[in-house]
């Protein structure tokens, strides 16, 4: 990748601030036009014409007319093109591909048909991130980035098109392989490591790489922090084997793709200084710091902690001695949305920035059930969607969004909540998925108040003995009268708690739960809570798993509900302990008379 000039860097960095600041300062303008160029490019799509829209483009003729959908209400309409169909159903312009979710967002493996013109806008949020980072941080210029990217071999549907993670997609593309020179995609891997279909060649080799130049690596990372984690367990196993390659030039037979070979011996050249250096630094007792003791020169990590991520924190904080942690933009499948203008921020409060060119906004009110539970509920009866400018500071909204590719009024998903403006544009915060709940009865439980709870728990009585909770996830068994919740816990050491640690744990998880659920327990609705302790290595079979089935390497996230009876059945195999929560946990009446079932 050829060095770009400084001064042609320093005007393409005030090029796109400046566009950030002009969209952001006309985003309600920036909209009405968007949705008239998606509405009258698509004027004459079967789906727009179902309803009635007759060519019109302004936004209350469309809020009208077209209905509110989810991922089942146009699943008729994707079956069709995956099939062969390539009449206009959906989009007036081809449909390029298919890109599927990542397996364990709401449960499902989805598909969403794109078009080749959105990797433009892909491309478009990639360039943004640099010229923000480099507000706050200098000399980006000067090194690398030492990211851990994959990709999946791609399907294809019964009509011939590719289906593939929007990673695998965007990886694909000449927008990446052939992308321009820019410090911030400056990576130690080479593009042939990233695209190797096999994920231990492919992660042998971009660790080798990023140990070679690990005096130029200025900034380290992954998509999500989980993978980021894998990597370094990765190197905590395989060091010694990378420590020889770098030791002698040579790459490890091993590695057998020839294109991945080819790529890597020009960078693998003998060095035993080096070699000697990571093995003193790896043999040590102690792996904290070890991400700035390998790479002296980071100043920071580049993940995303946000969400379900966030329990990933304390991991990475140990691994990098408190390097900061930067979210830098906020995407799904379906659409690009924001970037975060505030990188360096604290990981709680990460915020992003829609970008109003994107795609066409709207916004869902929702309220957490009785004002006190984590469970979501909107009245689309009783209120109207608002637009991108018209959301309120403090209020929680599901993301709708119209698509050039031909989404339209199609409800992602996401809660988020507004935290902030830039200019006319709204700032959110990610507060979860929608719908990933545990429920027996009348009882919700989102990811969110799980998290807490099993945080607050751990916290309380995990740690205080010693132990350290890694990985969990958690399961709604209805094969039991009543049924109960489950939780796999994972555990750092091999040494199991007591009993009486692990039944303190599962009621302070109860205790922690909605005032519904506490409820539900004392009238033996809902069964105690069961906490399930996984040998070491469970959660790395469950990932593998998931892969096997199709989901991408990227874009993986371990689920904090299963359902899938295989999944279970794994976890239930890797049991090695279990106990339930001594007692029902204390309830209050809410607006009566304060009472609880006794100590």
């Amino acid at each position: 990748m050829p060095e770009e000039p400084q001064n042609s860097m320093d005007e393409l960095i005030k090029t796109k601030l400046n566009f950030i600041e002009d969209v952001t300062q006309r985003a309600d303008e920036v909209q009405k036009t968007v949705l008239s160029e998606i509405l009258s490019t698509n004027a004459h799509v079967e789906y727009l014409q179902r309803f009635g829209l007759n060519g019109s483009t302004d936004p209350e003729t469309y809020k009208k007319l077209i209905p509110l959908v989810n991922y089942e209400d146009i699943l008729p309409y994707i079956t069709r093109i995956a099939n062969g169909d390539t009449s206009p159903v959906l989009c007036s312009q081809p449909i390029s591909e298919f890109l599927t979710s990542s397996g364990t967002s709401g449960g499902e493996r989805k598909v969403t048909p794109t078009i080749e013109e959105e990797l433009d806008r892909r491309s478009l949020l990639y360039s943004l991130l640099l010229p923000v980072m480099s507000q706050f941080v200098a000399g980006l210029e000067n090194g690398k980035g030492m990211y851990f990217l994959f990709i999946k071999s791609e399907s294809r549907t019964p009509g011939g098109l590719p289906a593939r993670p929007v990673l695998t997609s965007y990886y694909n593309s000449s927008h990446f392989q052939n992308r321009p020179f820019d410090p911030y995609t400056n990576y130690t891997s080479p593009n042939e490591t990233i695209l190797c279909s096999n994920s231990y060649q492919s992660l042998y080799c971009q660790m080798l790489c990023g140990l070679i130049q690990n005096e130029q690596v200025l900034r380290v990372g992954a998509v999500f922090a989980s993978g980021f984690i894998r990597a370094i367990k990765f190197l905590e196993k395989h060091w010694s084997l990378l420590c020889h390659d770098i030791r002698t030039g040579e790459l490890n037979p091993l590695v057998t793709d020839t294109l991945v070979r080819e790529s890597v011996i020009g960078i693998v050249k003998p060095n035993p200084k080096l070699a000697d250096f990571i093995e003193f630094e790896c043999r040590k007792d102690s792996w904290e710091g070890i991400i700035i003791r390998l790479w002296p020169n980071t100043k920071y990590i580049d993940v995303i902690v946000t969400g379900a991520m966030s329990q990933y924190i304390p991991t990475l904080d140990y691994y990098s001695n408190g390097l900061p942690l930067v979210c830098t933009m906020y995407a799904s499948s379906e659409c690009y949305f924001g970037v975060n203008l505030n990188p360096l921020c604290k990981p709680s409060e990460v915020a992003y920035t829609l970008i109003p060119t994107m795609c066409y906004y709207e916004f869902l009110p929702v309220q957490r059930d009785n004002g006190f539970s984590n469970s979501f509920c909107n009245n689309q009866q009783n209120q109207d969607l608002v637009d991108l400018v018209d959301v309120k500071l403090g209020q929680e909204y599901e993301i709708v969004i119209t698509t050039y590719a031909g989404l339209y009024r199609y409800r992602v998903g996401d809660i988020l909540k507004v935290v902030g403006f830039k200019n006319k544009a709204p700032q959110f915060s990610f507060v979860c998925r929608k719908n990933v709940i545990l429920s027996i009865d009348t009882d919700k439980t989102d990811e969110v108040e799980l998290f807490e709870a099993v945080k607050k728990s751990v916290e309380t009585h995990l740690i205080p003995s010693g132990s350290h909770l890694t990985e969990y996830t958690s399961y709604a068994d209805t094969s039991t009268i009543p049924g109960h919740y489950i939780l796999f816990w994972e555990l750092s050491h091999s040494t199991i708690p007591t009993i009486t640690i692990l039944q303190k744990c599962c009621l302070a998880v109860e205790e922690s739960l909605s005032n519904v659920y506490r409820h539900n327990r004392v009238l033996e609705a809902v069964g105690p809570l069961e906490i399930k302790i996984v040998e070491n290595g469970t959660f790395d079979k469950l990932m593998d798993y998931a892969i096997s089935l199709g989901a991408s390497i990227n874009q993986y996230k371990t689920p904090r509900c299963v359902k899938f009876a295989p999944t279970v059945e794994l976890l239930n195999s890797c049991v090695v302990f279990s106990c339930f929560s001594p007692k029902c946990p204390k309830w209050t009446s809410l607006g009566l008379t304060q009472w609880s079932n006794g100590d």
